[in-house]
């Protein structure tokens, strides 16, 4: 390879990647002299100079201009430097050209490692910052292979790996290689097969983005989610508010028919979705947070932020739920420690609770009490 079939090759290489070949000219000179230094046991200082203009590759020896010379391979003596130009002086660089007869050839090789290099980290990059943007985002995949219990997804429109770890997976789904997945990206990890994505279908940003894409006034601000928790495949809780009077979040949530939140249950494979319309007022929050069973009334005790809920008695299995989903769930959405009672539970407790009896002193008793004391 000529010197010019090499900067015609760095030319192709823009055209082809969008890459400036300046981009490689700085690097490649510095792998040049590592490969002229291994090629020819050199051990003094030297430079490598790529000249795009000309088509130049040319290796250069050095030596720092000195009053008293320590190391006569990368130091000359003042005196000596000012016989090759007079203008010389103490720590100036004396330059001479070593360039090989056969240097295109080193370089024309070190040339492929080094732009090979620098390729997979422009496209890691590039990569990396197509997908940051669609970190907290819903995408299609498509299963392409399982390893352990890991699903590797080829992500749509991207070249980004997708890895759907366990515990991301919903318990009760079950995934086929090929398959069309949608799922929520999580996050980026840098792996030594490149970046992937960290993908799911149990965060609970899977279902906020899910409602997102379905009611519009959630995509526009006029509804906003304040918080939302999940058992995934079994039960989601998310609490709204709009601070729009005229906007009924959960009729927009709901949809004619329901037919918005019944595409967000599709989704999810049949997962319960409990919508609850957020408050300021916690006694109200929490028994709004208990749907869908019905409550009668709510105790708090705001030291503790903790909260006793009475319901009626043919309640109490689905205030609680299956094996406490439902009031753990609702005590997650709201903050507040949770203790669900049956109304009849809740008034026998009551009866047994001894009451104090309290000691009442007459006015007479206060007479007495004073009128016995001598206050000389």
């Amino acid at each position: 390879m000529t010197n010019k079939d090499f900067f015609q090759a760095l030319d192709e290489l823009e055209k082809q990647k969008g890459i400036k070949k300046e981009f490689f000219i700085e690097t490649l000179e510095t792998a040049l002299v590592a490969a002229y230094k291994k090629n020819f046991a050199e051990s003094k200082a030297v430079e490598v100079r790529l000249n795009p203009e000309k088509n130049t590759i040319k290796v250069y020896a050095y030596k720092t201009v000195r009053e008293v010379v320590e190391d006569p391979d990368k130091e000359i003596s003042l005196e000596e430097a000012k016989l090759i130009k007079k203008s010389y002086k103490e720590g100036d660089k004396v330059a001479e050209e070593i360039t090989p007869k056969d240097f295109g050839r080193i370089a024309a090789g070190t040339a492929k490692q080094v732009v090979t290099q620098k390729l997979r980290e422009v496209e890691r990059a590039a990569a990396y910052g197509e997908l940051e943007e669609k970190v907290d985002t819903l995408m299609h995949g498509i299963i392409r292979r399982q390893e352990n219990d890991a699903y590797y997804l080829e992500l749509a429109n991207t070249q980004i790996e997708g890895v759907l770890m366990p515990v991301d997976q919903i318990e009760n789904e079950k995934y086929i290689i090929n398959d069309r997945l949608r799922v929520y990206v999580k996050k980026l990890r840098e792996t030594a097969r490149g970046v992937q994505a960290i993908v799911s279908r149990t965060n609970p940003g899977f279902v906020r983005k899910l409602f997102e894409n379905e009611v519009p006034e959630i995509s526009s601000g006029l509804v906003t989610i304040k918080n939302i928790v999940r058992e995934a495949g079994y039960r989601t809780k998310m609490a709204i508010h709009s601070d729009d009077p005229q906007i009924d979040p959960l009729g927009a949530c709901v949809g004619n028919k329901g037919t918005r939140v019944n595409a967000v249950v599709a989704e999810l494979g049949g997962e319960k979705v409990d919508i609850i319309i957020w408050s300021d007022d916690p006694f109200e929050y929490i028994a709004r947070a208990l749907s869908p069973a019905t409550v009668l009334s709510v105790e708090i005790d705001e030291l503790n932020k903790s909260a006793r809920v009475i319901v009626p008695d043919d309640k109490l299995s689905l205030a609680i739920g299956k094996s406490g989903q439902n009031v753990r769930l609702a005590a997650k959405l709201t903050g507040w420690k949770i203790d669900v009672k049956s109304e009849s539970k809740a008034q026998a407790e009551e009866l047994a609770t001894p009451k104090v009896e309290e000691e009442v002193v007459s006015l007479d008793d206060i007479d007495d009490i004073f009128g016995s004391v001598d206050f000389e």
